[in-house]
């Protein structure tokens, strides 16, 4: 395992590896306002055990990596699809396997679409292609999306374990301890509300995808829960009917989250979408 920083696409980016460079790399997109160590550290060593060289890395104006300012130029989801590819380039990387989840598929998409030639496979994990005809956020969902951020560590603790049991979806036992951690361990490493509200308008001023993705000719795995309350599962549904020859994985039960319980779905179903 490695982590470092280094300047991708004319910004500073923080990544950490894990396993092999000699073997194939995996890049893992995060979502909205999430940093990297949303992928599970021990996701991603069993993606690396399974022969994967995996990258996850921070968006921009999130975790350690660069922030900006309010008076920056806006930026949409094309300028971070061009920073995973500069993360590529850093990295000396000319092919990937692309994951991404949420705004992170977005992303992913992103870079499908605009950078053909340096994604091997393409993995859209509960996100969508921005179609007007898919399901809008549930509204408890979309309350918790454009809640105002908690002044304290205590309110900003508690409403990150609100949202989380919120997207857990029904299927999986709710861990109070794992998940507790992990909200505390995002709070402590970086808060940046400000960075999120950016995110969102990236994706608000980013067209629909759905043209365009029809002429992604990579393999293609699309992963959606079934009670998925803020990207539905028609989210899913429109990128796996956009993309020729996608698969679309339905994991019945889950919301908008990758708990313990689902990575013995996942995991696999990446491993052997990525063997090729």
């Amino acid at each position: 395992m490695a982590e470092t920083t280094v300047t991708a696409n004319g910004i500073r980016l923080w990544y950490e590896t894990f396993g092999s460079a000699s073997d194939p790399p995996v890049l893992l997109i995060m979502g909205l306002g999430a940093q990297a160590i949303s992928w599970d550290e021990t996701f991603c060593r069993r993606l690396a055990d399974g022969g994967r060289y995996v990258i996850r890395y921070d968006n921009r104006d999130v975790g350690l990596s660069q922030w900006f300012d309010d008076d920056s130029t806006p930026y949409t989801l094309n300028e971070m699809a061009d920073d995973a590819v500069g993360l590529l380039d850093a990295l000396g990387i000319t092919r990937a396997h692309v994951v991404g989840v949420s705004m992170g598929g977005m992303i992913a998409q992103v870079v499908a679409i605009t950078h053909p030639e340096r994604v091997l496979t393409l993995t859209s994990i509960m996100s969508t292609t921005g179609a007007g005809d898919v399901e809008p956020p549930t509204p408890e969902a979309l309350a918790v999306l454009t809640a105002l951020p908690g002044e304290t560590f205590e309110e900003r603790l508690d409403q990150a374990m609100r949202t989380r049991r919120l997207l857990h979806g029904p299927r999986f036992d709710w861990d109070e301890k794992w998940q507790r951690e992990r909200a505390t361990a995002s709070i402590e490493r970086a808060f940046h509300p400000q960075g999120t509200q950016r995110q969102m308008q990236a994706i608000l001023q980013s067209p629909p995808r759905v043209d365009a993705l029809r002429d992604v000719a990579v393999p293609t795995l699309v992963i959606h829960g079934t009670a998925d309350p803020l990207v539905r599962f028609s989210g899913g549904e429109s990128t796996a009917k956009a993309v020729p020859g996608s698969r679309l994985m339905a994991i019945e039960g889950m919301g908008h989250s990758l708990p313990p319980q689902v990575w013995d779905e996942v995991v696999p179903a990446i491993l052997d979408h990525t063997a090729a």
